[in-house]
């Protein structure tokens, strides 16, 4: 009996929910019950049914009018992007040197997409006339590990590597992004900031311009030596 005494009021709770959820429009002619009913909401007294069905609504809307805000900002940060890199690829598909492959890279690095580093190294046996390299000994033996990670590599990276990537700029490194280029060059973006790099974020960016940068610098194999 005590048990069913306990259980009663949960038991009755229970079902005049369960109604009031598959009629919900129950209170539409019951004026007197309305007026009289009364929910607790602690910051702001005892409020009525309905005040309480329209604060909810207001806050539910505003929840998903930020959230829809940060969908649109999103979207144009994603136009944004696509256009910079629309200019990147076609300034690189109209270079006719090794020259204007570098300038093009750091030019739209360093001043369409903001990048503070930027670091496009080149592999060959001999020393070019433009830009840097090192032959692909040197760079096996500095950043192996780095290379052979065919999707690139992001985060806080190791001084050594840091100081081949980036020589004096290095110390001001908080996190980079490293990828491959095709096994002919390195190309490598940093800021000061250690947690903006991190996950995807700068591999994902990097390995499009990459895969483009591989197939521009095929042109100059000649002049280049590759690795694999």
């Amino acid at each position: 009996m005590t048990q069913d005494r306990l259980t009663a009021p949960a038991l009755e709770a229970a079902q005049v929910a369960a109604y009031l959820r598959e009629h919900p429009d129950f209170f539409v002619e019951q004026d007197e019950l309305l007026q009289a009913l009364r929910i607790p909401h602690a910051p702001r007294g005892a409020i009525s049914l309905v005040e309480r069905q329209l604060y909810s609504f207001r806050h539910r809307n505003e929840h998903l009018h930020e959230r829809l805000g940060s969908m649109l900002e999103t979207a144009r940060d994603n136009d944004r992007l696509f256009e910079k890199t629309r200019r990147l690829i076609l300034a690189l598909m109209d270079a006719d040197s090794l020259e204007e492959v570098i300038g093009v890279v750091d030019e739209s690095l360093r001043h369409d997409f903001n990048v503070p580093y930027t670091s496009l190294i080149l592999f060959s046996q001999h020393a070019l006339p433009v830009g840097r390299s090192v032959s692909a000994e040197q760079a096996l033996s500095a950043i192996g590990g780095l290379l052979l990670e065919r999707q690139g590599i992001c985060g806080v990276l190791r001084p050594n590597d840091l100081a081949f990537l980036f020589e004096d700029d290095s110390p001001h490194i908080g996190s980079a992004a490293v990828i491959a280029v095709g096994g002919r060059a390195v190309l490598a973006i940093g800021t000061p900031d250690p947690q903006h790099y991190k996950g995807s974020l700068g591999t994902l960016f990097l390995a499009h311009i990459a895969e483009v940068l591989e197939r521009v610098l095929a042109r100059f194999s000649t002049q280049l030596e590759c690795i694999g």
